[in-house]
């Protein structure tokens, strides 16, 4: 299995939205940031790949296999966070646990202590009552409490307050180096996601660069596009 994930050529057509051809591929244990303007397309981007909606071409392979062969098999070893949305908001963490472990062979009851644990979670909590920051943790819980090799995260750091933001990006970056988990990072937020990623997928409405983050801040796409932030 040479990439963890491979997307060739994905499309999807709406009445008032295009998203134009995608391709790119991550391999085992990288980091990868997703970035572009609101409204570009990066969330029906991640929807196509993880068929959330039906794509209109293209094929995606994650783990070696092709995704619509072998979903049910593939969503047992990927974790999906959306950070600023509210699941089942009035459920207590351990109500949505012990719904989430039945859909998993591999959920891992050490592994979710650990990480209840580890980031002070407390299950007899409802989802309202926890900070941004926390139920992004909640969310990473369940995707390492089942053993999920690729990790994608959608604006995980949207409606946190700076120092926030920068503890829960340090935090992903421990799990990618400690466990070697796969990680796309979507988000509008530039600066930390270059910085912390080997590789950027720049989708813009009428340009699409895809390369290693050091090259990205070297092209004329991203200089642009960083002026124009900071302008």
């Amino acid at each position: 299995m040479k990439y963890v994930l491979e997307v060739n050529d994905i499309t999807k057509k709406y009445s008032a939205f295009e998203l134009k051809p995608i391709s790119f591929h991550i391999k085992s244990g990288e980091v990868m940031g997703f970035i572009g303007r609101n409204g570009a397309g990066k969330t029906t981007a991640i929807k196509s790949i993880l068929n959330l909606v039906h794509p209109d071409a293209g094929n995606v392979r994650i783990l070696g296999m092709d995704y619509l062969d072998n979903e049910d098999e593939i969503k047992q070893r990927i974790g999906y966070a959306v950070g600023g949305t509210n699941y089942y908001k009035r459920k207590k963490l351990k109500d949505i646990v012990a719904i989430t472990r039945i859909f998993y062979d591999n959920w891992d009851d050490e592994s979710y202590r650990h990480y209840l644990d580890a980031f002070k979670l407390d299950e007899n909590k409802k989802i309202m009552e926890l900070s941004e920051g926390m139920k992004v943790k909640f969310y990473l819980t369940l995707a390492l409490s089942h053993q999920a090799r690729l990790l994608i995260l959608d604006e995980p750091v949207a409606g946190l307050d700076p120092k926030a933001q920068t503890e829960l990006y340090d935090l992903i970056d421990r799990l990618n180096q400690e466990l070697k988990i796969t990680i796309i990072m979507v988000s509008h937020d530039v600066k930390e996601v270059v910085q912390r990623a080997k590789h950027i997928l720049h989708l813009a409405h009428k340009q699409l660069f895809f390369g290693e983050a050091e090259k990205y801040r070297e092209s004329e796409l991203g200089k642009s596009f960083v002026k124009d932030l900071e302008g």
